[in-house]
C-alpha cells in the first residue's frame, strides 16, 4: 500500500520532524512510504500533479497554524483528482476543534489528534484490510453522516519510537536545512496562550539514543539543529550532560534551545558561562510580559529578577547568541504597560528582540476565555488579535510600526551600535525610538517595499536629520552609522550612502600616514602589522563627524572629529566581520 507523508514548510531551509517520526515508526509495517516536503509558496496545481504521479493509497497532511489555509485547496484538489485514495489529518492546528475540520474538510476521511505514531499506524491497518476507523483511539473520522471523535487513550513508549534521522539518504539532503530535533516531549507549565499547556506532563527519550542521533546528524554535516523541546532546561542533569556532550563532539553544527531563564541553575549558568565555545549555541528564552497581573491571568509563572540575573549574566559572558520572545496583546497589558515590557527587556540588548502579536490558538484556554478580555481576533490562521478591552485596534497597529522597525535596525544586526546610541543616549526610551522612528517609516511608505543595505541608513539618516535637535546628536548618530556600514561588507565597499569629502590624493596621504604612524590607531591595528600595499587594496579611511567609541555606544561621547579605518582581510569568510578602528582627527594631519 503506498503511502505518501507530506507538508508545507514555512520556507525551503525547514524541514518537518513530524513526517520523518511517523514514518520510522509504521515502515516495518508498511514499507511504501514516503515522505514530499514543499513549502507555503510553491504552486499548488504543481503539489497536486506531483502527488499525484506517485498514486498514493494514503496521503497524510501535516498541519500547522502556518500552512492550514494554503493545505486546504491541495486537499480539495487531490481528491478530484485521485478520488480513491484516503486523506488523513494530522498536527496542531486540527487537533483541536476536531468537528470543525472535519465539517470544513469533508474531503477528509480522518483526522489524528495530538501524537500521531499509534493512531496513524492504527489507521494504515484499518485501510489495508478495509475495516472501520471508528473504535481508533486519538482520531476524528466519519461514520456515514455522523463524525466521531475518540480520545487518547495511551501515548506511546518514547522508548519504542525510532529515531527520525535513521536513514543514511534523508541525512545527505538535510546538510544545509534547518533541522528540528526532541529530547523530551510535553510542557511543565500552563501558559494559556499556547498548546502546550492543553497536556500535562514530560516524558524523555532515552539519553543513549538522544547522543547516538545528534554524533548522526553533526557527522553528516547538518549546520543548524534546533531543539523544540519546550523547556530543556528543565532536567538539569540532563540538559547539562547533553551541552557538554554536543560541546565534545562539535563541528560545524550550531544548536538553539528552547530556554526557561528564570528557572536556570546558578551552577547551570556558571557552566554554560565557562565551557560554551563561542558562537555554539543559541538561547531562546520567551519573556512574552513584564506585567505581573497579565502573567497571573494566562497562568505564567515568571520570577522576573532571577531571569534578568540570569539574562545579564550570560549576555556579560558573550559566548551563547540571546533571542528573546514578546507577546503584545496579553490580558489586561495596555499600550502603556506593554512600552514598558519593551523597555525592560530591551535593556538587556539581546541578539535578538522578537516582538509577536497574540494569537488566539485554537484549544487554549486564553482562546476559550477571549470574551471575558474582550477579544477580536482573526476568524482564520493565524488568529492573531485585533483588539482587547485595554488595547485597540489603533494601538496594535502603532505597535506593528515598532516592529517593522525593530527587525531591520536591530534582529537583523545592521546597526546595532548606532540603535544602542539611539536608544540610551538619544531618545528617552528604546519604546519610543523604535514607535517615533516606527510611525515616520509608516508615513513614507516604506513598510511596503523593499530595502538595499543602502536605503536603510538613507532613511534613518533622513529620519535624524529632521528630527535631532540635541547639539551632537545627529552628528555623532552619522559617524555611528558610518561605522556600521563599513562593518557590513567582507571586501571593501566601492559605493557608500554618504557623499565623500576624501579625495583620492587626501586618502592617500592619510594612509600614509597611518602606515608610519599605526600606534595611533591603537594597539590592536598596531599588532596587524599591516603592509602599505594591503592599506592601499583593502582598507577604507574616512573623517566622522564625531570621534565615537564602538565598544561602548552607551557612553556619551566627546563631540570631538574622528577617523574611521576600516580593514578587510581576503577571503573574509561569511558571517565574521571586519577590523575597524577609530583615531581622533588630530592624530593625522
Amino acid at each position: 500500500m503506498k503511502v505518501v507523508l507530506t507538508t508545507l514548510n514555512a520556507k525551503y531551509i525547514h524541514t518537518a520532524l513530524a513526517l520523518r517520526y511517523l514514518k520510522e515508526y509504521v515502515k516495518a509495517d508498511f514499507p511504501d512510504i514516503e515522505i514530499c516536503e514543499y513549502t507555503i509558496k510553491d504552486v499548488p496545481s504543481r503539489i497536486v500533479a506531483d502527488l499525484y504521479t506517485r498514486q498514493p493509497a494514503v496521503v497524510g497532511f501535516s498541519i500547522y497554524i502556518w500552512n492550514v489555509e494554503e493545505t486546504i485547496p491541495l486537499i480539495q484538489m487531490l481528491k478530484k483528482v485521485l478520488p480513491s485514495t484516503k486523506i488523513v489529518l494530522g498536527g496542531p492546528e486540527v487537533s483541536y476543534d476536531t468537528k470543525h475540520w472535519m465539517e470544513r474538510i469533508p474531503e477528509a476521511d480522518c483526522i489524528v489528534q495530538g501524537e500521531g505514531e499509534l493512531p496513524f499506524r492504527a489507521v494504515l491497518h484499518a485501510i489495508e484490510s478495509g475495516t472501520s476507523f471508528t473504535a481508533i483511539p486519538g482520531i476524528a473520522c466519519r461514520d456515514g453522516n455522523r463524525i466521531v471523535i475518540n480520545k487518547t487513550e495511551d501515548k506511546v513508549d518514547l522508548n519504542t519510537v525510532p529515531s527520525p534521522y535513521g536513514v543514511d539518504e534523508d541525512l545527505s539532503l538535510l546538510r544545509d536545512r534547518v533541522v528540528y530535533y526532541e529530547t523530551s516531549r510535553g510542557c511543565p507549565f500552563s501558559c494559556q496562550f499556547c498548546l502546550s499547556s492543553i497536556e500535562s506532563g514530560v516524558r524523555y527519550f532515552p539519553i543513549e539514543r538522544v547522543k547516538s542521533d545528534l554524533i548522526r546528524l553533526m557527522e553528516a554535516g547538518v549546520r543548524t539543529i534546533k531543539f523544540v523541546d519546550r523547556t530543556f532546561n528543565l532536567k538539569r542533569d540532563y540538559a547539562v550532560e547533553l551541552f557538554q556532550f554536543l560541546i565534545d563532539h562539535r563541528k560545524e553544527t550550531v544548536f538553539q534551545f528552547e530556554i526557561t531563564g528564570d528557572i536556570l541553575h546558578p551552577q547551570t549558568v556558571e557552566y554554560l558561562t565557562t565551557h560554551v565555545p563561542t558562537g555554539l549555541f543559541r538561547f531562546e528564552i520567551g519573556v512574552q510580559s513584564t506585567n505581573d497581573i497579565t502573567n497571573s491571568l494566562v497562568k505564567r509563572r515568571q520570577n522576573f529578577e532571577r531571569l534578568k540575573s540570569n539574562i545579564l549574566r550570560l549576555k556579560e559572558a558573550g559566548n551563547i547568541v540571546l533571542h528573546l520572545d514578546l507577546i503584545a496583546g496579553l490580558p489586561e497589558e495596555d499600550y502603556a504597560s506593554f512600552q514598558k515590557t519593551f523597555d525592560d527587556v530591551f535593556a538587556f540588548q539581546p541578539d535578538e528582540l522578537q516582538l509577536g502579536f497574540l494569537k488566539m490558538l485554537r484549544g487554549t484556554g486564553l482562546r476559550l476565555a477571549a470574551d471575558s478580555f474582550g477579544y477580536i481576533y482573526m476568524d482564520h490562521a493565524p488568529y492573531e488579535i485585533f483588539s482587547n478591552r485595554v488595547l485597540s485596534y489603533d494601538d496594535v497597529l502603532r505597535i506593528k510600526q515598532v516592529e517593522d522597525v525593530l527587525e531591520k535596525y536591530w534582529n537583523e544586526d545592521k546597526l546595532k551600535h548606532t540603535t544602542r546610541f539611539l536608544t540610551t543616549q538619544v531618545y528617552e526610551s528604546p519604546f519610543e525610538f523604535f514607535q517615533v522612528f516606527g510611525t515616520y517609516w509608516e508615513e513614507n511608505g516604506w513598510s511596503r517595499i523593499g530595502h538595499q543595505l543602502e536605503d536603510l541608513f538613507i532613511r534613518l539618516d533622513g529620519f535624524l536629520k529632521t528630527t535631532l535637535r540635541t547639539q551632537g546628536s545627529y552628528e555623532t548618530a552619522r559617524s555611528y552609522m558610518i561605522c556600521d556600514f563599513l562593518m557590513q561588507h567582507r571586501i571593501r565597499p566601492h559605493k557608500v550612502w554618504w557623499d565623500r569629502d576624501l579625495h583620492r590624493k587626501d586618502r592617500a596621504q592619510a594612509l600614509s600616514e597611518v602606515y608610519l604612524h599605526p600606534e595611533r590607531f591603537g594597539e590592536a591595528y598596531q599588532n596587524l602589522n599591516l603592509t602599505k600595499e594591503i592599506l592601499e587594496k583593502h582598507t577604507v579611511i574616512e573623517r566622522i563627524p564625531v570621534l565615537v567609541d564602538l565598544d561602548n555606544p552607551s557612553r556619551k561621547p566627546e563631540l570631538v572629529p574622528g577617523w574611521v579605518l576600516c580593514y578587510y582581510p581576503p577571503g573574509l569568510p561569511k558571517g565574521e566581520k571586519p577590523y575597524l578602528f577609530t583615531a581622533p582627527a588630530q592624530s593625522l594631519a
